[in-house]
């Protein structure tokens, strides 16, 4: 029986967007015909998600609102208007809301989506 020895080598889909540009303006392709799950998360003011990992899982974040504070594998910093965030599979990771008033992030899951893949390292809500 062969077995692939090769290593899994993740994409990182902040390098390989596909810019198109139009005579309206341009957008931008974050993915193909893959499994993917696209969710958009409000987080209310004052508020965070639980610090998490997945097993099955990357994600890739846009902010949709100025307050956002990203924390991806233990760096921290507050994410401008649209700006792209990679969390590479199994990476701990979290949303903050910094804001007087709701933020909204969209959310592109890429492999396997199940709300059971995550692993809570941290939560405010005492959440397993």
């Amino acid at each position: 029986m062969a077995t692939n020895t090769e290593p899994v080598v993740e994409q990182d889909r902040r390098q390989q967007p596909v810019v198109v540009e139009r005579p309206w303006g341009r957008f931008e392709q974050f993915c193909l015909n893959e499994p993917t799950t696209v969710k958009v998360i409000t987080i209310a003011p004052g508020q965070r998600l639980s610090l998490q990992r997945h097993e099955q899982r990357a994600e890739l974040w846009q902010a949709l609102d100025e307050g956002v504070q990203a924390t991806v594998d233990g760096y921290s910093w507050t994410m401008r208007k649209g700006e792209v965030a990679w969390v590479p599979l199994g990476a701990p990771h979290r949303l903050t809301n910094l804001g007087t008033s709701d933020v909204r992030v969209l959310e592109l899951a890429f492999g396997d989506f199940d709300e059971e893949d995550i692993e809570r390292l941290q939560d405010d809500y005492l959440r397993a």
